[in-house]
């Protein structure tokens, strides 16, 4: 991810509202939430909610499609382990004690990994 990329993606999250939607889309996983449904879940009305939407969806965080009258909302989980890795790249630059405590935070997703098949001959 470039800088500006990363910039970008940090901005849109680093305010209460967005970062309580971009969370709450997170826990409803890749089929997201209708408009409605995601205002109620974060307590904030449609002009609010948009708006908002508006500037995770140009950082790239976020993407919608139409079903029927609904427009659904959803995280895009490629760009936040874009960002998320952006944020650590540099990390253990010859001393591995510094980033040791992400191996708790990656413990704790792992559930949510998929299961890597390892493909070998025999």
């Amino acid at each position: 991810m470039e800088m500006k990329h990363g910039i970008e993606a940090l901005a849109a999250l680093a305010h209460e509202g967005r970062l309580a939607i971009f969370r709450a889309l997170v826990r409803a996983g890749p089929e997201g939430l209708a408009a409605g449904r995601l205002g109620e879940a974060v307590g904030m009305t449609g002009s609010t909610l948009s708006n908002n939407l508006a500037v995770l969806t140009r950082a790239g965080l976020t993407s919608s499609t139409r079903n029927g009258r609904s427009i659904i909302y959803a995280a895009d989980y490629g760009r936040m382990s874009d960002l998320l890795a952006f944020l650590v790249e540099d990390c253990c630059e010859g001393s591995p004690d510094v980033c040791f405590p992400l191996s708790d935070v990656l413990s704790k997703v792992a559930c949510c990994l998929p299961q890597r098949q390892d493909k070998t001959l025999g």
